[in-house]
């Protein structure tokens, strides 16, 4: 049994400045021209993330020939290279980990530019619009996980860039998603990477919309489905009642839900292993997207949105509603800053101090007073591209508070008594979709545990209380109380603008600015703030998973 826990910069989807296009059409274009090819060598079909060092060498030399005599054979350069292997050449120009791979590729770019190429180049510096490049280099530094993401995947994303300044985690999370998406399962693999689809959508994250539509038609998926829900079959498309809520309020699926999808005359039926899977690849998804968004996730430089083909100009700097500017990156002076972390740690200690004993009339108190704080946190923002809105069913649905101040909320759902994953969820995971609940469980062990002992500018700090407090802060938001936890900590160790990105974060991703991420925690690093998004991205989606387990636990009864 497991241990207890503690407790997509996406960019307006454009290509060169002409109107919107369908994610399907994108990417069934790239996925044609791959396969005609002139040069078309991908990363795996020229073994460039062979392990096999030699094999590698000799796979880059490949590369190399094959351009170099496109580039040579007399006509127009642009009409020999395509438009996937000029802008492959770019993604592994900018974020290969091996410095061979990374270097061939800028010389070949720089090679065809040279012979007249219109080359593609990245429109942002790194992976994340709110970390900087540089301090985010400083902070990775386990090169190894990148290499072995790169030889497992042929690629490094930006989520991996991120995840990196925490390989502890970023080992499992890799570990999990992979068994989600490539391991053997009862879900056909285009299938799995279209569910992550149309969750990603579900929060406008076109980030994660771009890349699972790849996925999905490297792995023979049909495009017309891209283009919209209509297109896809009968038993996917059922699962959007469960999609939405399951993104946006979790606590109101009930066994009913389940028994529509899973019982005999279910039309069409799904397995109780199928939709376990489906279930887990949606909260995933989901979860993502709110690490996605909450730590600034730039397209990849092969996305729509992350690249270009023209020059330099004030008109094609990357722009989006959520960039930050200079008057709201909420820096501070160093002693103010200084002087908010002594604060914390004070109150920290404080904590651990007490010994004072609440009764458990005034620990119900201090959690309704909790759960039903006014956090505003909704901003206006433009409305998704069509090419979203078209992989949504019934867009209007959105978060709204789990217990609205003067309205009768849902029955709070007690942890240690009603339905806990060490004891319930765990478990039903593992029986229906074999070791997947060891992968989660380690995932949450991972996180929750995760600690440096450090503190902004201070070493030596037991960051176990601050931890805890966000975990619960999170569950309390998804109407989950642990009887055992005095939440008047949560108060003391959260100030508001924390919790102001906590909620945003957890509730409504899709709302996260610059502002938002800027105005909590100014004198931490942003490897601390990127660990409190891990916290809120797997509080989150353990909250769901209890939710939905709960419902197929009593259909199972």
């Amino acid at each position: 049994m497991p241990s207890s826990p503690v407790a997509s910069r996406t960019c307006p989807a454009n290509e060169d400045n002409a109107p919107a296009r369908a994610f399907g059409s994108a990417m069934s274009r790239r996925h044609r021209y791959e396969s005609e090819s002139d040069v078309g060598p991908t990363v795996k079909s020229l073994a460039l993330c062979s392990r096999d060092e030699a094999e590698r060498a000799a796979s880059l030399e490949e590369l190399s020939r094959r351009v170099l005599a496109c580039l040579g054979a007399g006509r127009p350069g642009s009409m020999q290279l395509s438009k996937p292997t000029l802008l492959h050449l770019l993604l592994l120009s900018r974020s290969c980990p091996l410095e061979e791979v990374r270097e061939r590729a800028t010389e070949l770019l720089r090679t065809a530019q040279e012979q007249g190429v219109e080359v593609p180049r990245a429109l942002s510096s790194g992976p994340s619009v709110f970390i900087p490049a540089k301090e985010m280099l400083k902070e990775v530094a386990d090169q190894d996980v990148l290499t072995e993401s790169f030889l497992s995947t042929g690629r490094v994303d930006h989520i991996t860039m991120v995840m990196a300044m925490h390989p502890a985690y970023l080992s499992c999370f890799l570990r999990t998603q992979h068994a989600l998406l490539e391991m053997d399962g009862p879900l056909p693999h285009d299938w799995r990477h279209y569910i992550a689809v149309m969750a990603a959508a579900r929060h406008h994250c076109s980030y994660l919309v771009q890349q699972h539509s790849a996925g999905f038609l490297d792995a023979g998926g049909e495009e017309s489905w891209l283009s919209g829900l209509q297109h896809a079959p009968t038993k996917l498309r059922s699962l959007q009642t469960l999609n939405k809520l399951l993104a946006h309020r979790p606590w109101l699926i009930t066994q009913q839900h389940i028994q529509e999808l899973v019982c005999p005359g279910a039309e069409p039926r799904w397995s109780l292993a199928e939709l376990i899977h489906a279930v887990i690849l949606m909260a995933h998804a989901h979860s993502l997207c709110s690490f996605g968004w909450g730590c600034g996730l730039n397209p990849e430089p092969d996305h729509i949105g992350g690249y270009t083909f023209q020059l330099p100009s004030p008109s094609h700097l990357p722009r989006s509603p959520h960039s930050p500017l200079a008057h709201e990156d909420g820096r501070q002076e160093l002693g103010e800053g200084a002087m908010e972390v002594e604060v914390l740690m004070q109150k920290m200690v404080e904590l651990q101090q007490q010994e004072e004993e609440c009764t458990q009339e005034e620990m119900v108190t201090r959690f309704e007073r909790e759960r039903s704080e006014s956090i505003p946190t909704t901003v206006v923002r433009e409305a998704p591209p069509d090419l979203l809105l078209r992989l949504v069913e019934d867009p209007e649905f959105r978060y709204e508070d789990f217990a609205p101040k003067g309205e009768q909320s849902p029955p709070t759902m007690r942890a240690q008594v009603d339905y806990s994953w060490e004891d319930h969820g765990f478990s039903l995971v593992n029986r229906l979709l074999p070791d997947m609940g060891q992968l989660l469980d380690e995932k949450f062990q991972v996180v929750s545990n995760l600690t440096y002992h450090r503190m902004a500018m201070h070493e030596g700090v037991d960051t176990h209380t601050l931890r805890k407090a966000l975990w619960n802060y999170i569950h309390c938001l998804y109407g989950i109380r642990y009887d055992d936890y005095d939440y008047g900590s949560v108060n003391v160790l959260l100030e508001r603008s924390l919790k102001v990105f906590v909620k945003t974060m957890a509730c409504h991703p899709e709302q996260t600015t610059a502002r938002v991420y800027h105005a909590f925690w100014r004198h931490f690093r942003h490897s601390e703030k990127v660990h409190a998004n891990l916290i809120v991205m797997e509080a989150r989606l353990q909250a769901a998973l209890l939710y939905t387990l709960r419902a197929i636990t009593h259909y199972m009864r």
